[in-house]
């Protein structure tokens, strides 16, 4: 008898240290968080990446119960911040605001970026994406796109449209737009958005491609004219400017985006847990209207649909790239 029950014991003890570290590991998953969340910014503080991240940590640490600390991880494109993530532990306590820039383009544009975009994280949840515009001086004797693309077929080379440096959505933007509609437009890159804007305003460049905020106050003052937005919804701010896909432009939609990253391998429950936190954040009026304000829609949805958005615009962008024979300096 003495045996059997010393057999019993043995083998009671044997499936509880067994099993004692799974349930461990399961209740710690459960209790996440318990200690600070780092929210990497991968762009300068001010930035709309910097304002984005801003926004949803102070509602994110309440419904967390734990501080969200925004830490701005600047260089290389925000691919240094980026890859802080990939870098990071699996556990969730490391997050960072993507962007389309570092996750879909600088892996073709630049000779060495390290890490992979697909395999390298866990795509949290799509925070909000905004069309670029394609604006021209308002001198330039065009009224829609129609004249536009039979203007600059009538005259390959003559005009040029600005970005925001080698490589950045705008510059695609006009990559894809010239590829789009056979014709050919000189690219000139700045060192940022608002300086080739100003060139078209003084009319040193023709055209440029932009998201809507920085444009507003020159559309309303009839300095630019806004022929098309590069997306497949209208606008409410400029009603009467009609969309790409409206005109027959498919595939010509520029959409730069926003969303949260975690590092691959992050567990699932944690991963769930912030897009659902994170998306009631965004449907609240307050912050819905404030990345409206900043030119970005909000949009959410699951991880799985954010995984296949950075997918997608990875094997784009590209082909974009590749194509046009576009090389970072």
């Amino acid at each position: 008898m003495m045996k059997i029950q010393t057999t019993v014991q043995f083998i009671f003890y044997a499936v509880f240290m067994i099993s004692s570290p799974l349930l461990h590991a399961q209740g710690s998953q459960a209790d996440w968080p318990q200690k600070p969340v780092r929210l990497i910014s991968p762009f300068s503080a001010g930035s709309s990446v910097d304002i984005m991240a801003r926004l949803i940590s102070q509602p994110l640490s309440k419904l967390l119960g734990q501080a969200v600390v925004v830490e701005n991880k600047v260089g290389a494109g925000g691919n240094l911040g980026v890859d802080a993530v990939a870098k990071a532990p699996a556990d969730g306590y490391t997050l960072a605001i993507a962007t389309t820039g570092p996750m879909a383009i600088n892996p073709s544009l630049m000779a060495h970026v390290p890490y992979n975009p697909i395999k390298d994280f866990a795509p949290v949840v799509l925070l909000a994406a905004g069309p670029n515009v394609l604006v021209v001086n308002s001198s330039m004797p065009v009224n829609n796109l129609d004249d536009l693309i039979k203007t600059l077929k009538a005259n390959p080379g003559r005009y040029s449209y600005g970005s925001s440096g080698v490589g950045s959505t705008n510059h695609l933007a006009g990559e894809l737009f010239a590829y789009k509609t056979n014709t050919k437009i000189i690219h000139i890159p700045y060192k940022g958005n608002q300086d080739a804007l100003n060139d078209v305003l003084s009319g040193q460049i023709s055209m440029t491609f932009s998201g809507l905020q920085p444009l507003l106050s020159n559309l309303q003052a009839g300095k630019i004219k806004a022929l098309v937005i590069a997306g497949d919804k209208r606008m409410s701010a400029i009603p009467d400017v009609p969309t790409v896909s409206e005109l027959g432009l498919k595939g010509a939609e520029v959409m730069p985006w926003y969303g949260v990253i975690a590092p691959a391998g992050t567990p699932a429950s944690v991963v769930n847990l912030l897009n659902k936190h994170i998306s009631e954040i965004m449907s609240r009026p307050e912050i819905f209207n404030q990345f409206k304000a900043n030119g970005s829609e909000p949009n959410t949805g699951s991880p799985a649909q954010f995984a296949e958005l950075i997918a997608s615009d990875v094997t784009r962008w590209g082909d974009v790239i590749k194509r046009a024979g576009i090389q970072s300096p």
